[in-house]
């Protein structure tokens, strides 16, 4: 899991491909070099390694599903009960600064109910799937999350609004071709993702209870600061990421190595942290 993000203008070379360092972007960095060592030191297997990961990849029809109601009142208000007995030294800080939230990754009651999702997602997306991650996410009101695709771990998402001050619009692109050799360069990148009509982006609206499942490795998406006000501003979201069953091995880079037999893979920068 990444959770760095610096301004889109600072690009990593990588060959001739060269994604730019939004959030969750350190797999696709990885992804590529991986394949530039692989077309440089055994170009006859390259075609083995690019089609190995399609079964990541997501289909180009594949919209949003909005949930609304997937929480009764009663098992939102557990819920919420479960997410006030979370100790304060759970919290975790990091991305104050870049999101203006706090996080829990894995909560046991969290995977606990994770798991209960399994079937139903893998029935929604038309494929087996089982759990990736998860982490419950408390935006302040510096929230903001800017135009990112996540990383493979988080082929599918499954976006549950626990509770907010103001609906806040999240915004989806289509499906975009992955892994995009091609990232936007300029200062203003994010803004240009934003005003393409190219990417067709669409709205999903979220009540306490509601939630959205999305392809968010293969889309872009993004929410626009919080609506400022005079009162308290907050959005709580409970994140639910999951991957196609026994893909574990493909999302861990650190595994590319001995999963494809090319040692050279372990030169790979980043290597350890890419997931």
């Amino acid at each position: 899991m990444a959770d760095t993000m610096t301004d889109g203008a600072q690009v990593e070379q990588a060959g001739n491909a060269a994604p730019a360092r939004w959030y969750d972007a350190d797999w696709l960095r990885a992804w590529h070099e991986a394949r530039s060592i692989v077309a440089r030191v055994c170009p006859g297997r390259l075609d083995e390694f690019v089609h190995a990961f399609d079964v990541l990849r997501t289909p180009a029809d594949f919209r949003p599903l909005r949930l609304p109601g997937l929480f009764g009142a009663e098992e939102l208000a557990a819920l919420r009960r479960s997410i006030r007995g979370i100790p304060q030294a759970a919290f975790e800080m990091h991305e104050a600064a870049t999101f203006g939230r706090f996080v829990v990754h894995d909560h046991p009651e969290m995977t606990a109910l994770q798991r209960t999702f399994v079937d139903r997602v893998g029935e929604w997306v038309g494929e087996p799937v089982e759990i990736s991650y998860n982490f419950l996410s408390f935006y302040t009101r510096m929230g903001v999350c800017r135009p990112h695709i996540d990383a493979p771990s988080a082929k599918w998402t499954l976006d549950i609004c626990i509770d907010q001050s103001d609906v806040w619009p999240i915004h989806f692109s289509k499906v975009v071709p992955w892994p995009d050799p091609h990232a936007p360069r300029a200062a203003d990148w994010a803004d240009a993702i934003k005003r393409d009509p190219a990417l067709d982006f669409q709205t999903a609206l979220l009540s306490p209870g509601d939630a959205v499942l999305f392809g968010g490795s293969s889309a872009w998406h993004y929410r626009d600061p919080l609506p400022g006000g005079d009162r308290r501003q907050f959005c709580d979201l409970l994140f639910m990421h999951f991957v196609p069953v026994g893909t574990v091995p493909l999302l861990r880079a650190g595994d590319w190595p001995e999963l494809f037999g090319i040692p050279e893979l372990q030169d790979v920068p980043g290597l350890d942290t890419a997931y």
